[in-house]
């Protein structure tokens, strides 16, 4: 079930990508995103990493594991929002805190989110 949220989130911002006439882009983005998501996930289990309330994975301690995991996949989010945020005719930061609520509502529990204030909670 978990599995199928996130194919339908990974289409979703995808679809940004098809209506800007970039879908060879787009579909390498959706292809490395597909594949670094096992790693994400083991990441997100062992509480290294959460969600923002900007809608990128951050570190929660001092562990840095999968460093350059985490930051090709919140570069490849950043290129997913400014894409949608183009469409939709408003600004990157605004789709990535959207984007963020919705990550947040589908955490599984112990999970780490940020919340508005910028408050780090375990689902």
């Amino acid at each position: 079930m978990k599995q199928r949220t996130i194919t339908k989130v990974l289409t979703f911002l995808v679809i940004g990508f098809f209506l800007l006439g970039v879908s060879a882009v787009a579909d390498d983005i959706k292809t490395r995103m597909k594949n670094r998501l096992p790693v994400i996930k083991k990441l997100k289990t062992q509480g290294i990493v959460g969600e923002n309330n900007k809608g990128y994975l951050q570190f929660i301690g001092e562990k840095k594991a999968e460093a350059d995991v985490v930051a090709a996949e919140n570069e490849d989010r950043k290129t997913v929002y400014k894409a949608i945020a183009k469409q939709q005719a408003t600004t990157a930061e605004l789709v990535g805190k959207r984007r963020a609520l919705q990550i947040a509502q589908k955490a599984s529990p112990g999970e780490w989110v940020q919340d508005a204030s910028g408050k780090w909670i375990q689902k």
